[in-house]
């Protein structure tokens, strides 16, 4: 309610789809409403949240109109009045934990989802120009003096349009470690890492995101009731739909106001959400089924006339299978999708099948920083947005815990694999079973910054020139498998709780390689094939591309997009290279067995630190 006027909260956006539902109860919610006494808060309040599933289910009936959209975020806003007409504001208070590294514009545009998301349904309320129940905190791990500036700036700007925030920085992480008894470090060299004063940047978001655990646990002594709420950067408050006009992006979410519900009426320690847009996954896995989609394309496009009406914008709506745009799905439970996928032409006003050509031909190298521009993930309405389902994967750009859920750090973080998500997600329902849980609350995913097509900072991704090298990002990605499938497996012998020899984690790390190197050789063949028919393709005389200079930029594009698929998957690439050589290869696998080995001892320790609380040190 606007500070200052003494005036009833408004009824109007909710009284108006009370009036024009179809579902059968909202008549008898329509009568109790009208029945109410204006100051009979409780009732209210309630009426309101009876009524949001109808409302739901008349938004998501068919593709969300604009007014529908408009009248369903008013709606939450009235609601916000009466709680807060009602008076004491019980509900949780979210902190999000934003590690960020050398991504100004990427930080921005997320902190903007932030604010707009509060704008549209006020969570909390707003009292003396500050949203009352969210607190924002940058966890920074740029390199960049520059950057570092920026993100400073920016969180000021945000701070003063409305935005409690904490900016905790390389300084203010040193601090933070340093708190801590230099024997206590010590036991937690496999959660923390290695203090190293003059190079502690580019630490890796799930260490980073362990640091903040020890700032975010002194925060329970300044807020009663506490949710935190983990996200990445490149990452904001919107879902993405599929329409028959194009893909669209929405607030649509109310994710504050049902992760609150979701803590409160559920006992949870953990839960994660998924998102939608860009995959989730490295190029590294997704190299096979994109290149099938090129492939695709250019066999359509050396079909049509190229003066023709675009004819990529007629294939209605997209599939959303989950991880469709992994090359080995099957490896994690789904089916393999074995269709290509069409590519859904963005471009809007008249225009011709040739200038659709050359928009794809200039995204396709974009992949190579994680776009996956046929296999994005959309977001579909599931009925009631408190409903939970077992998890078995954290999705480190958006998870949510409580006050325990400090207990569990991101393991194996200082080796700097990835699928660390899965790997906490198997370890942490073990531990938790259905008190780890998902929910339907996917949060928009973009990988590049739109002016671009790059993104700001992605370690172990290198460009020069047109060369754009994985090396980094491909053994990360494959070591990180082993990781994922080694500790799979202990879980299910009883790992962590019980304590298992080195030479059976050893044996399992090892034969879970092996097992793993067969499946990336296999998919490296299908690769190989795959890439030699599309330069055919490509260079086909035949092929109107190649009859004019029209089309000479789009053929370098697409040119260097198969230079690099080569570069980075061919029989003489770095990765590859790795996977054939064992003296390569063993000295990341012993630190794994190490690592695996160590972490009952280092959860143990963990526990103890976050159980000292803060009284002794003092909140930051």
């Amino acid at each position: 309610m606007p500070e200052g006027k003494n005036v009833l909260p408004s009824r109007a956006a909710l009284e108006g789809f009370l009036q024009h539902s179809q579902a059968a109860d909202a008549g008898v919610l329509q009568q109790r409403l009208a029945a109410l006494a204006p100051g009979d808060h409780d009732a209210i309040i309630s009426i309101y949240k009876e009524a949001l599933p109808f409302i739901e289910q008349a938004l998501w009936r068919g593709e969300p109109d604009a007014a529908l959209l408009a009248g369903y975020q008013q709606v939450f806003r009235e609601l916000e009045q009466h709680i807060a007409e009602r008076g004491e504001d019980r509900r949780h208070h979210i902190v999000l934990c934003i590690p960020v590294a050398d991504r100004p514009q990427h930080l921005t545009a997320c902190l903007d989802s932030v604010l707009e998301l509060c704008r549209l349904f006020q969570y909390g309320g707003m009292v003396n120009g500050r949203y009352q129940k969210l607190s924002v905190m940058i966890c920074d791990d740029s390199r960049d003096a520059d950057n570092i500036r920026q993100h400073q700036a920016i969180l000021q700007q945000f701070h003063e349009r409305g935005l409690e925030t904490i900016y905790f920085g390389q300084t203010q992480q040193l601090q933070q470690i340093g708190k801590l008894p230099a024997q206590q470090r010590d036991q937690l060299l496999g959660v923390l890492g290695k203090v190293e004063p003059e190079a502690f940047y580019h630490k890796g978001s799930p260490r980073m995101r362990n640091i903040a655990s020890l700032k975010l646990r002194d925060m329970l002594q300044v807020h009663d009731r506490v949710l935190f709420y983990s996200l990445d950067s490149d990452q904001e408050f919107q879902i993405k739909i599929s329409t028959a006009q194009g893909d669209r992006d929405l607030y649509a979410v109310n994710f504050f106001y049902y992760l609150d519900e979701i803590f409160t009426c559920n006992d949870i320690c953990i839960l994660t959400g998924k998102v939608v847009g860009d995959p989730p996954v490295s190029p590294a896995v997704m190299a096979g089924n994109f290149l099938q989609d090129v492939i695709s394309f250019v066999e359509q496009m050396a079909a049509l006339p190229p003066q023709q009406d675009c004819r990529f914008h007629d294939h209605g709506k997209q599939k959303t299978d989950d991880a469709a745009y992994h090359d080995m799905a099957e490896m994690f439970g789904f089916k393999r999708a074995d269709d290509s996928f069409h590519f859904p032409c963005p471009l809007h006003g008249e225009h011709d099948n040739g200038r659709c050509f050359n928009h794809f031909a200039g995204q396709v190298n974009a992949f190579f920083y994680g776009e996956h521009p046929t296999r994005k993930t959309y977001y579909e309405y599931g009925g009631d947005n408190t409903t939970l389902i077992p998890a078995r994967t954290v999705y480190p750009g958006n998870y949510v815990f409580n006050a325990e859920g400090l207990n569990y750090f991101i393991p194996f973080a200082p080796l700097k694999l990835r699928m660390n998500g899965p790997v906490m997600g198997r370890i942490v329902k073990a531990k938790l079973k259905d008190r780890f849980v998902s929910a339907n609350l996917p949060m928009l995913h973009k990988r590049t910054v739109q002016d671009t097509g790059k993104t700001e900072f992605r370690p172990d991704i290198h460009q020069q020139a047109d060369r754009i090298d994985l090396a980094g990002e491909f053994e990360r990605q494959y070591f990180g498998d082993v990781m994922l499938f080694s500790v799979e497996k202990l879980t299910a012998q009883g790992y962590p709780e019980n304590i298992l020899s080195r030479d059976m984690v050893s044996e399992i790390v090892h034969a879970t390689e092996k097992a793993l190197r067969q499946r990336y050789l296999a998919k490296h063949q299908e690769i190989m094939q795959r890439l030699a028919y599309l330069k055919g393709l490509l260079h086909d005389r035949q092929h109107w591309w190649n009859q004019t200079m029209d089309f000479a930029i789009a053929k370098a594009q697409l040119g260097a997009f198969a230079d690099n698929i080569e570069h980075n998957f061919g029989d003489d690439s770095k990765g590859y290279r790795l996977l054939n050589s064992v003296a390569d290869k063993q000295p990341r696998l012993s630190r794994i067995v190490e690592a695996i080995l160590h972490y009952p001892a280092e959860q143990q320790s963990w526990v103890q630190t976050m159980a000292q609380g803060t009284a002794a040190s003092g909140v930051a």
